[in-house]
């Protein structure tokens, strides 16, 4: 097989890279650069990264090259961002990235001469009646398929995911056997485009800044003040600067610059139970076209490694997901992400609306 293998620099991508010559396959080594050179807003440790991505390419007598595609990763995915925020959503900058760049752009400059791309995400493929489906990782707390969730068909069916069926202890375990020069280099923390950067430092550079009140959900009460709303997401607990704490951000006013709060651990004010997704993205297919009435589903609509129980209704206007238990901030432009009542394939995602 013809196998392009992306490079992080990180130990997953690189037990990749060990995993597929043990298999005798010879695969071509690529590392995607988004970061633009001297934008302090844009530092994403390429050089640490391409150094160790060029280790792992000597160590393995590979070819190795690195792709720039910062012009395509700012037109697509860093404007989606703050266009989002601007508008008082919660953006997903990562889903975005895996669908149009990491699996988009480089598959129409690159991967379309290969057979299939590998990389270092914790998730699987499942074949099905004919078909691939993207399935979930074998380790529910490294599991990355909600990250996965807007690819489409011809994307999962050309990707494959070695360490998918592996814990993440066993990940390192082979690393360090193989004497890998990322073996102890520790995972990778926010969101992709800003390696090191502070969130709110980025967002500022864009948004800048612009002080308004935060009230108090129940009382109506001024108990703060906030830099621009664009700094708050739906569900946030830190970050506020309020004494007499917890204090959650419940609702936000665009036009009047407001951030709305509600005080204590178990109010009302931070749940719901359900969520629309008018634009429902199926990655592979639609698993449940004729069925009539609720489907048992379960899904997520953060980070996490739990899975919740749901049933999906389908409606003129999309797709409405009831919840088996409350959720604490569900944040509009977040991508809900679906899955089967066994959590074991991601049938796709959608953005939240309420």
């Amino acid at each position: 097989m013809n196998i392009a293998a992306l490079l992080s620099g990180g130990v997953d991508s690189s037990v990749v890279v060990h995993l597929l010559c043990e298999q005798g396959l010879r695969p071509s080594l690529f590392y995607i650069k988004i970061g633009m050179d001297g934008a302090e807003y844009m530092d994403c440790s390429a050089e640490e990264d391409i150094e160790l991505s060029t280790a792992i390419a000597r160590k393995y007598g590979l070819p190795f090259e690195v792709v720039d595609l910062h012009r395509e990763y700012w037109d697509s995915v860093a404007a989606y961002a703050i266009d989002k925020i601007k508008r008082g959503l919660t953006p997903n900058p990562d889903v975005m990235c895996n669908k149009l760049v990491k699996f988009g752009c480089f598959e129409e400059r690159v991967g379309k001469d290969f057979d299939f791309t590998a990389t270092g995400h914790y998730a699987t493929t499942v074949q099905r009646d004919g078909k691939t489906w993207l399935g979930t990782a074998r380790d529910p707390l490294k599991d990355q398929t909600d990250f996965l969730a807007q690819i489409d068909y011809l994307q999962v069916s050309k990707l494959l995911f070695p360490v998918g069926n592996l814990m993440k202890h066993e990940v390192r375990d082979v690393a360090l056997r193989a004497g890998l020069p990322s073996a102890r280099r520790k995972d990778s923390q926010g969101i992709c485009f800003l390696g090191k950067i502070n969130y709110n430092d980025f967002v500022r550079r864009f948004l800048g800044e612009r002080e308004g009140a935060i009230i108090e959900l129940e009382t109506g009460k001024r108990v703060g003040t906030h830099r621009g709303y664009w700094f708050h997401t739906i569900g946030q607990r830190k970050g506020l600067g309020l004494s007499g704490g917890p204090w959650f951000v419940i609702r936000k006013n665009i036009e009047e610059n407001i951030v709305y709060v509600s005080h204590g651990y178990d109010v009302d004010t931070q749940y719901g139970y359900e969520f629309r997704m008018p634009d429902f993205h199926f990655i592979t297919e639609d698993p449940w076209v004729g069925q009539a009435g609720e489907v048992g589903v379960t899904f997520k609509i953060r980070h996490t490694p739990e899975f919740i129980k749901g049933r999906l209704i389908r409606e003129p206007d999309g797709l409405r997901l009831l919840s088996s238990e409350k959720l604490q901030g569900i944040a509009p432009g977040q991508f809900g992400v679906v899955y089967d009542e066994g959590a074991q394939i991601c049938i796709g995602s959608g953005e939240i609306q309420i």
